[in-house]
């Protein structure tokens, strides 16, 4: 009998996707039906719904969940959920689809998934507004001070993403027909929470830990999971291979790092390198729990939650992802509640006094003597094509980096935030 903690929402994996004979009756009556053009972001939603990655949810948000998300991180039935799942159509779509009809969700002409619309409701400029100041405003000072405003419809990825949305949300549960690329692209690392659960059970995995990647793995990432080697009976190093924001290192290129780390310089026994088809929302402390909620359905109990954990630029405070946790709603209900905790690391870097890697809570020395770690640092002098500072990254993953650098035909410039520079440590 497994020994994981249950999936989120007292219900088991709830997936969406279909197999044989009902895969194909829905793909010849989606043929039929009113087709709807979905963004990225959507098409990662249902394929994370089709796989049990968003279990309890069925399909894409009402009013009510999305306002009781949006306000105090809890669904209408008060089932915890961070972030909104939502499904946004032209207003001259909303007209030619009545609520109680079946509709076809289509990306690039392919028929991802059918739709039972329940709900239509409409997102004004202010519901827009209002959805980015609780799900993106944070305690960095680019946030404080009326500054968000002034900044984030041109710097903060998810911001932008919300307010380009159409005018109507769509709301009702899915069946979904294609989980896109990934399983032919990613072979091995694109894993279902069945997958894992069983990849869990079989090594005889009671505690688990999730590390969450968006870049190549340096030396504070390989520290982190080590930690969580220790004290754990395993780490999940999961990342993200769904969309990113221009500048950062593709995913194909950060799975091949992450193997090579593995390979030289882990016990392969206790990792395991997988990734998720979600585009990132850069939603910081939002997102930081939205990684936990959903790591659970995939069988892991702890989450790691370092500096700067999900976001952009400075619009969050350096541990704001670590102290949201200490905030969240509980109803007593672990059916309702976010079981997957987060373990909380502080800043690391190299020290040269220590000879290694360290933190504030292990090393007394000065900032003269640390490498200040950070994946938008490693970008950035990748992209310049400056010197990588000694003991940023393992030689052979640097290598692999300056390979992938070297054959980019434009760059993209990467901004640097002030808690990648150190200098507010």
């Amino acid at each position: 009998m497994s020994k994981l903690v249950a999936p989120h929402g007292g219900k088991g994996l709830v997936c969406a996707l279909l197999e044989g004979a009902e895969l194909e009756a829905e793909k010849t009556k989606a043929a039929g039906l009113k087709q709807v053009e979905i963004s990225d972001r959507a098409k990662g939603d249902l394929i994370m719904l089709g796989i049990g990655g968003f279990s309890p949810l069925t399909g894409f948000m009402k009013k009510a969940d999305w306002k009781g998300v949006c306000e105090n991180l809890q669904m209408a039935d008060s089932t915890f959920w961070p972030v909104p799942i939502t499904l946004d159509v032209t207003t001259a779509d909303a007209a030619e689809i009545a609520e109680g009809s079946e509709i076809a969700l289509v990306k690039d002409g392919v028929v991802f998934a059918t739709m039972l619309v329940e709900e239509k409701y409409e997102m004004t400029e202010a519901d827009k507004k209002w959805e980015c100041e609780k799900v993106f405003l944070g305690e960095g000072e680019e946030s404080v001070d009326g500054k968000f405003w002034e900044i984030a419809p041109e710097d903060h990825p998810g911001v932008i993403m919300v307010q380009a949305q159409k005018e109507v949300n769509l709301a009702g549960p899915v069946k979904v027909l294609s989980e896109g690329e990934y399983p032919a692209e990613y072979p091995g690392v694109y894993l279902k929470p069945a997958e894992t659960r069983a990849m869990f059970d079989e090594r005889g995995w009671a505690n688990v830990a999730a590390l969450q990647l968006r870049n190549p793995m340096h030396r504070s990432h390989e520290y982190l999971a080590k930690i969580a080697v220790e004290v754990c009976d395993g780490v999940l190093i999961h990342s993200l291979i769904g969309n990113l924001k221009p500048g950062d290192i593709p995913a194909e290129t950060r799975v091949v790092a992450i193997d090579i780390l593995i390979e030289n310089y882990f016990v392969k026994e206790n990792v395991i390198n997988a990734g998720y088809p979600l585009d990132m929302r850069y939603a910081g402390p939002r997102e930081g729990l939205l990684h936990a909620t959903f790591r659970q359905n995939y069988g892991v109990n702890n989450m790691l939650i370092g500096r700067d954990h999900a976001g952009v630029g400075d619009f969050y405070g350096l541990f704001e992802a670590q102290d949201i946790f200490d905030r969240i709603p509980t109803t007593g209900d672990d059916a309702k509640d976010l079981l997957c905790r987060p373990m909380k690391i502080d800043w690391t870097f190299y020290c040269y006094k220590c000879d290694g890697m360290a933190s504030l809570r292990t090393c007394n020395h000065g900032k003269d003597d640390r490498v200040i770690l950070s994946g938008t640092k490693l970008r950035k002098a990748l992209s310049d094509g400056a010197e990588i500072v000694p003991h940023f990254g393992r030689d052979e993953v640097l290598d692999h980096l300056k390979v992938y650098y070297g054959n980019l035909k434009e760059k993209v410039e990467v901004k640097m935030q002030s808690a990648a520079s150190g200098d507010s440590m």
